[in-house]
């Protein structure tokens, strides 16, 4: 795990340099995570576009987009609403129910994410295509650069081979790295703002627990993948390119 100093965001991380479970490591410079990029400066930008970044893959809701559109930088922009392309009223009503009656956090986080990775399936395959399709340096990021690209980089460091407990370990420095105490604070009422404090989570263990999950409901992460359209092409190819 390399982390990347790019001014005004905060949770930046290249995917190389991860042990995989055969004795091998992720490369530098192929994925790299990120949070809202409408927070870099100018030297931000700068420092993407010299990383050499030539694909950002955005997994954003369309009104997020708008509310922040697009920096114009020299690296193409491919969209997949990992969520669904709107927010679907009732079922963020779902989403809020189950967060406000979880014992804490990690409950919530681990039914909504296994939630996500089931209903949304064919976007993730599209994500992960987005990566595959590639033609150098690629950049995966949402708001937080934590639930939804934190899934996304799970499945492609599980196909690169590095073990569930390296990238829960990964997954769980998104929480240290992430300041929002200004989002809670402006929060219209304490229920909300409690929502809001267990969403800046991420406890370790809990991804741990929706890989092992999502594998024994699918035999692996591949499989997930082949059966939501991912081609065998595409799954071998973020394997070859991630790994060294």
């Amino acid at each position: 795990m390399s982390v990347l100093a790019w001014e005004g965001c905060l949770n930046v991380r290249d995917l190389g340099g991860h042990p995989t479970e055969d004795g091998a490591v992720t490369r530098h410079g192929v994925v790299v995570r990120a949070d809202a990029l409408h927070r870099l400066s100018d030297a931000g930008w700068r420092s993407l576009a010299d990383y050499g970044v030539t694909r950002i893959v955005d997994l954003r809701f369309h009104d997020e987009r708008e509310a922040d559109p697009p920096h114009e930088v020299p690296a193409e922009l491919v969209h997949v609403a990992l969520l669904g392309a709107e927010r679907d009223p009732d079922y963020f009503e779902l989403l809020n129910r189950q967060l406000d009656r979880a014992a804490d956090a990690a409950e919530y986080l681990r039914w909504s994410y296994l939630e996500f990775l089931e209903r949304f399936r064919d976007n993730f395959a599209s994500a992960v295509r987005a990566v595959a399709t590639a033609p150098g340096t690629v950049l995966v990021h949402c708001v937080g650069g934590k639930d939804r690209t934190g899934l996304v980089v799970a499945l492609l460091l599980r196909l690169s081979g590095v073990s569930i407990e390296r990238i829960d370990e990964d997954y769980a420095v998104s929480e240290l790295n992430l300041d929002d105490a200004a989002w809670i604070a402006e929060a219209p009422d304490e229920v909300e703002a409690e929502r809001r404090r267990r969403l800046c989570r991420s406890p370790g263990g809990v991804m741990a627990d929706v890989l092992r999950e999502l594998e024994g409901r699918h035999d692996s992460v591949r499989a997930y993948l082949l059966g939501a359209g991912s081609t065998e092409a595409e799954l071998d190819g973020i394997r070859e390119r991630l790994r060294a």
